[in-house]
Formats: C-alpha cells, sequence, structure tokens
C-alpha cells in the first residue's frame, strides 16, 4: 500500500502549485515557467536529467519545448532520426543532416548526448536482412551489414555522441527469452555481443547500454539479468542498462515501485549501471492487457478511453504528481546506481502516448502541459530532490 509521506508530498506540492497551474490546458502566464528551478539545478549532484527530442525541437521548429530542454535538461536522446530507418535507408545511403542537427543541438547547450538506437527488430529496414537477390543473407554477411552500419554512425560521432543504446528490446516481453528477430534468427544469440564489440572497438570511450521496456516484470527481469550477465562473463563492454519506463501507469498502480527496485538491485548486482531512459506514466485508461512500448499496437477509438479531451482534471493531476513522486524517490534512493533519468518527451502536446495505443486520444504523461508550463507532477519530482524524508512507497 502507499505511505501517507508520499502522499502528503504531493498533497503540499499541488497545494503550493494549484494557484499557479491546475489543469493542464489551463490559461497560464507565460512567465510561470521563467519563474521555476530547473530540473537540471536541483539533481545536478543525483544524476542527470534527460529529454528525448523531436526533430521540430533542435530544428528550431519548436522553439518553446526548446527553450524547456535547455533550462531543464542536460541529457538528450533522439525520438527518432538516429534509428536505422531514418539514418541509413538504403544500401550505401545515409541520412546525416537531422542527426547532425541533433548533437549540433546538444554540443551547443553542453548536454550529454546519447545515440539510439544501433540494432534494433524495428524500425530497421527489411533490405538490411536481405540479400540482391530478395533471399535473407548469410550470418557472416549480416555481421558485416551491422559492422559497417555500426562504424560508420558511431565513428561520424566519435567523442561528440557520449553513450549509445547499443541493442534496443532483445527480449520477449512474455518469458524474457530472446526475442525471434531476424537478428536472432540470422546470427544467432551472438549477436548482441557482436553489436557492443562492433560499437567499442569504434569508440572505446563512449557508454554502451542494453536498453528494454517491462523489464521491471519478474520474467522479464530475470531474462534481462541473466543476459547482462552473460555479457559480462564474456567481457562484452557493457556500461549499463536502460530502464525505459514506457508503459508506466498511475491506474493499477503499474508498475510497482518494489519491482523497478528489485530491477536495479539485480543490474547494480552485475556491477553495471541503470539508466531511466524513456519515462511516461499514462493517466487513461489502459485500452490493452499488454504492459510495454509495442508501437505495432492500435485500438478504435472510444470515449471511455478518451476521458479528457478538454484537459486534466485536477484529481488527474494529483494521481501523476503522486506516480512521479514515488518512482523518482525510488531512484534518488539509487543514486549511486542511476546516472541518469530520461523522459520520453517534453511537453503534453507531442508525445506518442496522444496516438498510442488509440489514435486520437489526448493524453498528459509529461511533467510539461500543452501550454509549455510545469505541472503539478514536475513540483512534486522537484521536491524528491530536496526532502531526505522524502522515501520511496514499497508499492504494495
Amino acid at each position: 500500500m502507499r505511505t501517507m509521506r508520499a502522499l502528503g508530498l504531493v498533497s503540499l506540492t499541488v497545494l503550493l502549485a494549484g494557484t499557479m497551474i491546475c489543469r493542464a490546458d489551463s490559461t497560464s502566464s507565460p512567465q510561470a515557467e521563467e519563474n521555476v528551478p530547473a530540473l537540471k539545478d536541483a539533481f545536478k549532484d543525483i544524476f542527470l536529467t534527460g529529454a528525448a527530442l523531436h526533430e521540430n525541437i533542435f530544428t528550431g521548429k519548436d522553439p518553446n519545448a526548446a527553450a524547456i530542454v535547455i533550462k531543464h535538461f542536460n541529457a538528450i536522446t533522439p525520438e527518432d532520426v538516429m534509428k536505422w530507418d531514418a539514418i541509413h535507408p538504403a544500401p550505401n545511403k545515409y541520412n546525416f543532416d537531422p542527426a547532425d542537427k541533433y548533437v549540433e543541438f546538444g554540443e551547443k547547450n553542453n548536454m550529454f548526448i546519447v545515440g539510439h538506437t544501433l540494432v534494433w527488430h524495428d524500425q530497421t529496414p527489411r533490405w538490411v536482412f536481405k540479400g540482391e537477390d530478395g533471399n535473407q543473407i548469410s550470418r557472416d554477411a549480416l555481421l558485416a551489414r551491422m559492422k559497417e552500419h555500426i562504424q560508420t554512425v558511431v565513428g561520424r560521432y566519435k567523442g561528440r555522441v557520449k553513450g549509445w543504446d547499443v541493442v534496443n528490446e532483445a527480449l520477449d516481453p512474455n518469458n524474457g527469452e530472446l526475442r525471434k528477430s531476424k537478428w536472432l534468427e540470422i546470427i544467432g544469440e551472438d549477436y548482441i555481443a557482436k553489436a557492443f564489440e562492433y560499437a567499442h572497438e569504434t569508440d572505446p570511450a563512449a557508454e554502451l547500454y542494453y536498453n528494454d521496456y517491462s523489464i521491471e516484470n519478474p520474467a522479464k527481469r530475470d531474462g534481462c539479468i541473466k543476459l547482462v550477465k552473460q555479457l559480462k562473463e564474456k567481457g562484452v563492454p557493457i556500461t549499463a542498462v536502460g530502464i525505459q519506463g514506457q508503459g508506466w501507469r498511475v491506474d493499477r498502480h503499474y508498475p510497482l515501485v518494489s519491482d523497478v527496485e528489485a530491477l536495479i538491485n539485480g543490474i547494480s548486482a552485475l556491477g553495471v549501471k541503470t539508466m531511466i531512459t524513456e519515462m511516461t506514466i499514462d493517466v487513461l485508461p489502459n485500452a490493452t492487457s499488454f504492459e510495454g512500448a509495442d508501437i505495432r499496437l492500435n485500438v478504435k477509438l472510444e470515449k471511455k478511453l478518451n476521458p479528457y479531451p478538454d484537459g486534466q482534471p485536477e484529481g488527474s493531476q494529483r494521481g501523476l504528481a503522486t506516480r512521479y513522486a514515488e518512482l523518482f524517490s525510488l531512484f534518488v534512493k539509487h543514486r549511486k546506481d542511476i546516472r541518469r533519468v530520461t523522459l520520453w518527451g517534453v511537453y503534453d502536446g507531442h508525445n506518442w502516448l496522444n496516438d498510442w495505443p488509440v489514435k486520437g486520444r489526448t493524453s498528459y504523461p509529461l511533467l510539461f502541459d500543452r501550454q509549455y508550463q510545469p505541472k503539478p507532477a514536475f513540483f512534486a519530482v522537484l521536491k524528491t530532490a530536496t526532502d531526505p524524508n522524502n522515501l520511496a512507497t514499497e508499492g504494495k
């Protein structure tokens, strides 16, 4: 059960912030955001605070969101521009311009720059796995193709991108075994180790991560710990595990804080750090039984699944603030093991949960509203950096 301490914290922070902002779509003073402390300053001695950036932010098309990023975050991740289908859409063809702009934005603002992602089963073009004859290529041919891609992308940003999501979502969400992807089918289980080796050879100074969703769930957690242990035993240069935090929710209290803590402890015991890499907290009714981030899911829009089309009510704001406070309290507690906490997105108006898994929904998963103003959840998170008595709940 939740502790009264956590609930009391949120009540206090909501009360303090309530006169400034009560609804995510309320009309608030343009100066409101300017007058609040910066997250990166509050957490400067604890961990990096990060955000995943849409292309509009680092190309100047969304200056209000860019201003939030520059003020509050000291680490950035690209949403799409470094994924294989975007940066390497065809054989012998690379599209570096968007990724270049992303890296330049991070350098200009003295940020820790993350590259996302080198090897993934999704958003990888079909040609990667096929030869000119249209047939599936051999193990050696795919390894050569993977190596060339990694060497080209990592090599271009050597010394500039400080950390890479090398392998993304390689575990089956149901049982924690290796996902039956084309990478596994053609190369075999060592494709993960090979990807890390190629990345390390190209930029020995870069941090290298394994990144996945729902790995706090017991079966997948066991699979993740097993995978990391095997990589460590083989001498594979893995720096950290990225806990995505996609699919985390207010309703049903998912995930349990105790499950997240068990994962952090399990990874730490192997001498590997953890990151929170793609965190959002959904306040809308769950449209499926799936607890994760599979972008292929698509559910028909119904009124009951879109309860707040005109703004986030005060009760929902409180619930979101409570969940953020509980989880950030846990992260602060494990500050020695956690090096970065990254939110997937900057403000509610541009976030993938507005369309997933239900197209057309109005979602409110982040710390800033559609007017680029801080929500009660922002102040709840801020409080966790300064209140030593704000302990995480057990989540039971």
